[in-house]
């Protein structure tokens, strides 16, 4: 309704713009006007000059006949004028009061009919982010539904649809904020808690912080069952330096996970880094981290001899650094190794050179100071 309202209004206003000029009376012919003037001043002048002597009688007869004849026609011409202004265009001003009180909003109202679509409902939030993206850019999208979001703030179903939206353009901390405020908006539940733990952990490049720890044991409490959050209470294990406990937790996901889980594969990566014994990464699998060779001569050492097997692949990476100084990555996987291994002197270290080989490039300092604070070794 409001719509048509404005429509209306909008409309009101052309016709308002059009017809105003047409209201206005003709003026009159101003070089005319100014003649009759002129000529009666000169009469009052004769008449002066005569009854002052400075003219004879006849003389002053002469000019007061010649001014009048020259008066006459003046008026004449002005009223002729004056007719014309007021007949000859009253035609055209019905014929254009006709058009803009009448045929314009026809016509608009016609095309609006014709091309336009009145009964078409607005189209949800969610199915508009579902457009295909050739039709229009995924960064048009999100600045269409943050519009909507800083209008609507409480709408908990904007920030649900927004949020995984998110963390695909990889703007975590915004997707903390979209699920955190879909859990405040639409109440808690095993995998809205899950989903904001993920942010957060992707937020501080990977380290399962306190608060994320928190949010998945909420999602725990909600749903044991709850896959994510499973897997991220096993990784802050690891990353805490509890690799029997972080085994304990994989182990038991694999054995509930159906054959064909999409989640096998990351499972099983991941207890080998905790549990070289383990069985190995499907054969399709793509390699991540250590290779199935690695993984085979890790089985015959002693606990000390992997340990020793690790930290000469971290050194290997902090002398590749050294020469390639430019992988951002690879610094942000050197500080978190030295922390998760206990070198903290270390781990800073490498987050001091870090920050020198990144040099003014503000987004990766900001990433490099979170995951610094996460791992509790800033400064």
């Amino acid at each position: 309704m409001s719509l048509y309202l404005i429509l209306a209004l909008m409309t009101a206003a052309a016709i308002f713009a059009v017809l105003w000029p047409l209201s206005r009376r003709p003026q009159e012919t101003a070089g005319d006007a100014h003649d009759v003037a002129v000529y009666r001043d000169q009469l009052d002048e004769i008449e002066r000059d005569r009854r002052a002597g400075l003219i004879a009688d006849s003389e002053a007869e002469a000019a007061r006949i010649e001014i009048s004849r020259r008066l006459l026609a003046a008026a004449d011409s002005a009223g002729k004028t004056d007719a014309k202004a007021a007949i000859a265009p009253i035609w055209r001003k019905r014929a254009a009061a006709l058009v803009a009180l009448i045929l314009l909003p026809l016509l608009a109202g016609a095309l609006y009919i014709r091309l336009g679509s009145p009964q078409l409902p607005g189209a949800p939030l969610a199915g508009r982010l579902d457009a295909p993206l050739e039709n229009r850019s995924i960064e048009s999208m999100v600045a269409q539904v943050e519009a909507h979001l800083e209008k609507n703030p409480n709408d908990g179903q904007g920030w649900q649809v927004v949020a995984p939206v998110y963390m695909r353009m990889g703007r975590f901390n915004d997707a903390v904020r979209a699920r955190a405020n879909t859990i405040r908006l639409l109440g808690t539940s095993a995998d809205r808690e899950a989903d904001l733990g993920e942010a957060q952990v992707a937020a501080a490049n990977g380290v399962v912080t306190a608060d994320a720890k928190a949010t998945f044991d909420r999602a725990l409490k909600a749903d044991a069952g709850n896959i994510k959050a499973q897997y991220f209470t096993g990784l802050a294990a690891e990353q805490d330096g509890r690799p029997e406990e972080a085994a304990r937790v994989w182990r038991a996901m694999l054995a509930k996970a159906p054959a064909n889980a999409p989640y096998r594969t990351l499972i099983q990566r991941s207890l080998a880094r905790v549990e070289p014994k383990a069985p190995a990464v499907e054969p399709n699998a793509p390699p991540q981290g250590p290779t199935q060779d690695d993984m085979a001569a890790a089985q015959q050492l002693t606990p000390e001899q992997r340990q020793e097997m690790i930290r000469g692949m971290v050194d290997r990476l902090a002398e590749r650094l050294k020469t390639d100084a430019s992988d951002f990555e690879g610094w942000l996987r050197l500080v978190r190794a030295y922390a998760v291994m206990g070198d903290k002197d270390k781990a800073r270290e490498a987050a001091q050179s870090a920050r020198g080989a990144i040099g003014d490039d503000a987004e990766k300092r900001k990433r490099l100071d979170e995951l610094a604070k996460g791992l509790g070794i800033e400064g």
